[in-house]
């Protein structure tokens, strides 16, 4: 089964001026971890520990099984 999450952008002010947002969809909140991690590239390894709790209180919907969708980044807003 896969999850669309909306997860709150983790790296505070005065690294991020404003947030933002990352779409994904994963397996589960390690799948989802990994994914961001990698996409950020470890430029954020500090704020790594506040990801993992916004993972946890992001919008989590489930996705249809009929929809066929690979895990990954849907979109992402980051400033």
């Amino acid at each position: 089964m896969k999850y669309f999450y909306v997860v709150d952008h983790f790296v505070p002010f005065p690294q991020s001026e404003y947030g933002g947002v990352w779409n994904v969809i994963a397996e589960h909140d390690e799948e989802c971890f990994d994914i961001i991690t990698e996409a950020d590239e470890d430029e954020y390894v500090n704020f790594y520990g506040n990801l993992r709790e916004n993972i946890k209180k992001s919008t989590i919907i489930p996705v249809d099984p009929q929809f066929q969708v690979e895990s990954g980044i849907i979109e992402s807003f980051l400033t």
